[in-house]
């Protein structure tokens, strides 16, 4: 995902309106509604009034979405499966990077306090 796009999320908003999405994506509303049927990662929230209400990590996915349809020139069916290979390489990696990331602040906080006593 292009990093000018991601930063284009608000980062205090929790939920996004249809129009909000579309608007930051860069596509018309009836083509995420359209990218809703197709891809099974995309499933925006309702409010109560029946709107779409899409989390932030539905935008990034929808971002990658574009990336890989037009961008990089994919089928459907080609970005589907590079999604669901995403999901069960990226994943366990991204979390694999973070558990690095808490074990080394826990050896420093271990350290501190053994300096501090």
């Amino acid at each position: 995902m292009v990093e000018a796009e991601a930063s284009a999320i608000p980062p205090d908003k929790l939920y996004f309106r249809i129009g909000e999405v579309a608007r930051i994506v860069g596509v018309k509303p009836y083509v995420l509604r359209y990218w809703e049927t197709e891809f099974s990662v995309l499933k925006p929230d309702k409010s109560p009034s029946k709107h779409r209400l899409y989390r932030r990590r539905d935008v990034e996915t929808l971002l990658r979405i574009k990336e890989l349809l037009h961008q990089k020139r994919f089928t459907i069916e080609g970005a589907r499966k590079v999604l669901k290979g995403d999901k069960q390489t990226v994943q366990p990696s991204v979390a694999m990077d973070e558990l690095k990331k808490l074990r080394e602040i826990r050896e420093q906080l271990v350290d501190l306090r053994e300096s501090l006593t």
